[in-house]
């Protein structure tokens, strides 16, 4: 591995966002691929999100180290896009209707883009049928829900109901994380997994691809 690469997961780890831009272009005058580079993003952060899972890291810092790893891929993009190199896949999410808690969602699209996912973000209280439109325009490989209370977790079995009466269900993996969620109730619901935390939403998604 060149000493540039190795040099970017470091400086992305530590939350360095104008290094690892400076690092990237750096990379790419040294004939480096956008793929590459792209590894070695999405390596610093799964070195984030272990580090946060196992409660090294905290909220701030994964916030300020995946700013990094937007620097990085701000560069890289337009080159990946030419390229064409796949994506790990495509999940939508959202909070669900009724719940305006967006933090933990916040978190887990960042680590899932860390990740090499492409995210639509479907911001907070979104509806059911919000999730049903979104799934049929975008052609996700998985949904994600989030809820951060009792009286909002309802709303994700709503959700996966309208999936199911529109037809789409079976197109798409669920994964649903938050609070007052639990194993128990994502297979109540009919969910594919659940999440206990944003690291852990980064390595179901991939197992769920895979």
């Amino acid at each position: 591995m060149s000493d540039t690469l190795s040099q970017i997961a470091e400086k992305l780890y530590d939350g360095r966002n104008t290094e690892v831009a400076e690092l990237t272009r750096q990379a790419l005058d040294e004939g480096l691929t956008a793929a590459e580079i792209l590894g070695e993003l999405v390596a610093g952060m799964d070195r984030v999100g272990l580090d946060f899972k196992n409660g090294d890291l905290f909220v701030p810092e994964v916030l300020i180290a995946a700013r990094a790893m937007h620097a990085g891929m701000d560069i890289l993009r337009p080159l990946l896009a030419e390229s064409d190199v796949p994506s790990a896949g495509k999940v939508i999410i959202g909070t669900v209707a009724g719940d305006l808690h967006d933090i933990g969602k916040n978190l887990v699209v960042t680590m899932l883009e860390g990740g090499g996912f492409d995210v639509v973000d479907l911001g907070i209280d979104a509806a059911p049928q919000k999730f049903v439109e979104v799934v049929k325009a975008e052609q996700p490989d998985l949904v994600g829900m989030s809820a951060l209370l009792t009286t909002t977790i309802p709303a994700m079995e709503k959700a996966i109901d309208a999936l199911v009466e529109a037809g789409v269900r079976d197109r798409v993996k669920v994964m649903i994380g938050g609070a007052p969620v639990t194993q128990t109730y994502a297979d109540e619901i009919g969910a594919d997994s659940y999440a206990p935390d944003a690291a852990s939403a980064v390595d179901l998604a991939r197992s769920l691809m895979a």
